[in-house]
């Protein structure tokens, strides 16, 4: 596979590389794998909400703004 960037994002690339002392390819090799490892979590997330749902399994609106309140308070 052969992939294209803009030169912009490849000139950026090259000096992350170089900063980091690896190969651009194995930054954009790991880069690919979190983004897909991410999109597949992701899937399975809503797939596992929509079940629920399905179930007639839901959260309150009360219970959702204490739970979000409690993380970001303020």
């Amino acid at each position: 596979m052969e992939v294209r960037f803009k030169p912009k994002v490849q000139a950026k690339l090259s000096r992350l590389a170089t900063d980091q002392g690896r190969p651009a390819e194995t930054l954009v090799q790991e880069a690919v794998e979190r983004l897909v490892d991410h999109d597949d979590w992701f899937l399975r997330e809503v797939d596992k909400g929509l079940a629920a749902a399905g179930r007639g399994e839901f959260v309150e609106h009360d219970e959702i703004r204490k739970l979000i309140d409690s993380r970001y308070p303020g």
